[in-house]
């Protein structure tokens, strides 16, 4: 079996292929990453030591360079993670959200048809359905909930999305996509709010929140992300989308208190600063339909998971 990873060199990414290799050690694992500023290619250092694993510097919307890795690799399955994701960038400058999260996706949804994948997955976001209110605790995004996305960042994923299921419909391309919520954990760019609060705490730096901070987010640890897209991609039902959640609302003012408590710092740190354009109140993801048809659940507590994350970068930073 052939994997093809792109976004390999990221956090979801990196922590994915780690998972694959320890799982399935006679897979070949191919990454495809082009490094920009969000990727780490030394977090793939352990893997980069086996024959089972190939890396390629590459463009996803590269359509030569693309057609070349498949027409070498051949892969059997792609999880496609190559994805430009950080919301406030989005804000700025839209263009290179555009190219990379929807051209880079048509680019190897061609490849794979030409080449005959077995399973194109596509890692998408709950951001896509926008968001929720905050005291309406009862509602939840579902597979059937309506596409809403309030960032350039959302609307190019949610745009990606749909192609993907278009390839489906028209080709009868085997896909599947699934909508994680805020993940967490090891390798994970300081700009996402947990690595940036740690870095700042550690460092007795002010930590600066949108608005009042009680934007609410459903937290996953990455490794429970990552046994998710193990499930769908090997036993995922082609033309599906799976919500993947943990069921773990926290906002986003708690975590940071979390965050000070455990590393021991003064909540004095908290600085709050003008919201952000379009910011989303609530995320809840309902994630029935992976539990109850391929026997995922998530195994992270968040306090455990916090705490080990948080040791890990201050691991990193020492």
């Amino acid at each position: 079996m052939k994997i093809l990873v792109t976004g390999g060199a990221g956090f979801i990414g990196c922590n994915f292929i780690h998972y694959l290799a320890e799982k399935y050690p006679t897979y070949d694992i191919i990454c495809v990453d082009s490094l920009t500023y969000a990727s780490n290619i030394n977090a793939l250092s352990d893997v980069m030591k086996s024959e089972k694993f190939r890396f390629y510097k590459a463009d996803i919307c590269d359509r030569v360079a693309v057609f070349d890795i498949f027409e070498s690799e051949k892969p059997d399955i792609v999880v496609n993670l190559a994805a430009e994701s950080h919301v406030d960038r989005s804000i700025d400058c839209a263009d290179v959200f555009l190219r990379t999260n929807f051209v880079g996706t048509g680019v190897l949804l061609d490849a794979s048809l030409k080449h005959g994948v077995e399973r194109f997955h596509q890692i998408s976001t709950d951001e896509v359905y926008g968001d929720l209110p905050l005291d309406k605790k009862e509602l939840s995004f579902d597979e059937y909930s309506p596409l809403r996305p309030s960032s350039p960042y959302s609307a190019s994923k949610a745009s990606a999305d749909l192609l993907v299921l278009s390839y489906f419909r028209t080709h009868s391309l085997p896909v599947t996509v699934s909508r994680c919520s805020n993940n967490y954990g090891p390798y994970q760019h300081n700009e996402k709010l947990i690595p940036f609060m740690i870095s700042r705490a550690l460092s007795s730096e002010p930590l600066t929140l949108y608005g009042d901070g009680k934007n609410v987010r459903d937290w996953i640890h990455v490794t429970d992300h990552c046994k998710a897209i193990d499930l769908i991609i090997h036993k995922g039902k082609a033309g599906e989308i799976y919500n993947v959640g943990a069921s773990c609302e926290i906002s986003n003012i708690d975590i940071v208190k979390m965050i000070l408590k455990e590393l021991d710092k003064d909540e004095g740190l908290i600085t709050y600063v003008k919201d952000r354009p379009g910011h989303d109140l609530r995320y809840a993801i309902n994630s029935k339909k992976l539990i109850t048809t391929l026997g995922w659940q998530p195994s992270v507590k968040f306090e455990l998971g916090l705490k080990r994350t948080i040791d890990w970068y201050k691991n990193l930073y020492n």
